[in-house]
């Protein structure tokens, strides 16, 4: 029975910034740093960062060069966040949460089980049933039909990094990105799945949209009371 991070009251919510353009990946990991360790010196306030990136895929702390499967010019970067390969281009809408856990609860299992939370309440906005899948971080969908890849296609990848309570990286949700660009990678080591998009399940789904639906959906999750409220979700 878990649920909901969120903060009294008295405190402000996270400063939002979302930016239209798609942005290099190695300068805005810099700038997210910088702005962790501002807030781990209690120099900066929460914040959440929603944007997509240029093409590139991106390695976490448990990438394997064997999962990479294809040839591209397409550039690969290692970076400090958890989970495995994955792709990024400006078709994902991207979240960056920079949220103290000091002050909501040094939790990691239940932060995880948040985003995953809010994401699927992003995509039941859009009358998509968003899933978990024991052991697999993220969030998938069920493939309407049987595949060789199995019952399930992945939506939205999640890789976080916590350091000194202060949560970085985020998840990526794929709006209409270039789903071809999987085949050069195994997504995050996982080989009984595929891939999909809202562009593929719903159409015609604006990034402003998407975009309000990620902001709307925060508070139900990471909201306006400082104690950890534990819910069924």
């Amino acid at each position: 029975m878990i649920g909901s991070l969120r903060r009294d009251e008295g405190y402000d919510m996270p400063d939002w910034q979302i930016f239209d353009k798609p942005l290099a990946y190695e300068p805005t990991i810099s700038a997210m740093s910088a702005h962790v360790q501002a807030m781990q010196k209690g120099e900066a306030d929460e914040a959440v960062w929603v944007l997509s990136h240029e093409a590139v895929y991106t390695g976490g702390t448990s990438a394997e060069a064997s999962d990479i499967i294809g040839m591209t010019d397409i550039p690969f970067v290692e970076t400090g966040r958890g989970g495995q390969w994955t792709y990024h281009d400006e078709g994902m809408r991207i979240v960056y949460p920079m949220l103290d856990l000091n002050k909501r609860s040094q939790d990691v299992r239940l932060y995880v089980h948040c985003l995953e939370a809010w994401i699927i309440d992003i995509l039941d906005c859009f009358a998509i049933k968003g899933e978990r899948r024991d052991g697999l971080p993220g969030v998938w969908v069920r493939r309407t039909g049987s595949g060789e890849l199995g019952e399930f296609d992945k939506i939205a990848a999640l890789g976080v990094r916590v350091s000194k309570w202060v949560s970085a990286h985020g998840f990526a949700i794929n709006l209409a990105p270039n789903l071809q660009a999987f085949e050069t990678i195994i997504p995050c080591g996982v080989t009984d799945a595929g891939t999909t998009s809202l562009a593929e399940l719903v159409h015609d789904i604006a990034q402003a949209e998407l975009d309000m639906a990620i902001k709307d959906c925060f508070s139900a999750h990471f909201g306006t009371n400082g104690q950890m409220a534990r819910k069924a979700s």
